[in-house]
């Protein structure tokens, strides 16, 4: 049995922003009551259209946002009001891997200041920068790159060097936050090849946020499909992809181009009608229901919880087996 490293439980994260003509006090809902557990050694995926609050999450369960309610618990450990100081034994446990490659690089730092930031000081400088080549060498950049900086860099090498910054303090846990959205295809494939091949050596868990889920499917374990701040199914990637329950699943995944014309051409693509709520002004009911081909009455006004819907299943849908 795998034991779990993450557990969250109900977990909220709202913004409090100043809103419209009149600038009133508005609470803009990102992460609105999550329940999740991620186990050891396996990739979640987590997808979602733009906006409705994948980052954040994840964002939040590595305490970089303090969360608004709920709990965080890593290792079985309640982490979710750590102050800075406590937190700091947890940092080099729980790394994240940033979508922007061009960013989340210091300018004004060589490669191996980037890496080596984060190591622990009792080592020698040799011997940190003994890790930093041997973490580019993981990573698949040569031990000459460590003097460089990033602008000399390509997009896939960058988030290279992010990914052996994340990888410095040997963690158990790490955050892939859209990895490979900002990069060529051709590039995607070598990235999440690599990710799995450190995962396999390294023991390693992640929480894997993207929007493309056919990607998230290749990676995953399992699959968390998030709908404006709430997750609306959870499966096995295969089981999500053969069965989806959730009308909103079922439109992402009918979203996946087929490289096979005729099948392509057969293939009945679901079209969203209306725009996505907004998450300052949720109305009551489900929040999918407005664009939903199986709504009725009662998704008005009940809002549909998480249930089982098969083995390993859950689905926040009143009408899951239509």
């Amino acid at each position: 049995m795998k034991q779990p490293l993450v557990e969250i439980k109900g977990l909220h994260k709202h913004f409090p922003i100043n809103y419209g003509l009149f600038r009133s006090k508005k609470l803009l809902k990102a992460v609105d009551g999550v329940d999740l557990t991620i186990y050891e050694k396996e990739t979640f995926g987590l997808v979602g259209e733009s906006g409705c609050g994948k980052t954040t999450c994840g964002r939040t369960v590595l305490k970089l946002y303090e969360p608004t309610a709920g709990s965080v618990h890593f290792e079985g450990t309640d982490i979710t009001n750590f102050s800075r100081q406590q937190m700091l034994p947890y940092r080099s446990r729980m790394q994240m891997i940033f979508q922007d490659p061009y960013a989340s690089l210091n300018p004004r730092m060589m490669v191996k200041q980037i890496i080596s930031e984060g190591m622990d000081r009792s080592y020698s400088k040799k011997q940190q920068m003994e890790r930093v080549k041997d973490l580019l060498s993981v990573v698949g950049l040569a031990a000459n790159h460590a003097d460089r900086f990033p602008h000399e860099f390509s997009g896939g090498q960058r988030q290279r060097i992010g990914i052996a910054r994340a990888l410095a303090v040997n963690p158990k846990f790490i955050v892939c936050d859209e990895p490979i959205s900002s990069l060529d295809v051709s590039i995607q494939a070598q990235i999440v090849n690599m990710l799995e091949q450190l995962q396999e050596e390294l023991d390693l868990t992640y929480l894997f946020v993207a929007h493309d889920i056919s990607m998230v499917k290749h990676i995953s374990d399992r699959i968390g499909v998030m709908y404006l701040g709430k997750l609306v199914e959870i499966a096995d990637s295969n089981e999500l992809y053969l069965h989806p329950h959730h009308p909103y699943t079922e439109a992402l995944l009918s979203a996946i181009p087929i490289p096979d014309p005729d099948i392509s051409r057969a293939k009945q693509r679901i079209v969203l009608k209306g725009d996505v709520v907004s998450p300052i002004d949720i109305p009551p009911g489900c929040r999918f229901f407005q664009r939903c081909h199986r709504a009725r009455p009662v998704c008005s006004e009940d809002e549909p919880q998480l249930r089982q819907t098969g083995a390993g299943h859950m689905t926040a849908c009143h009408f899951p087996d239509e």
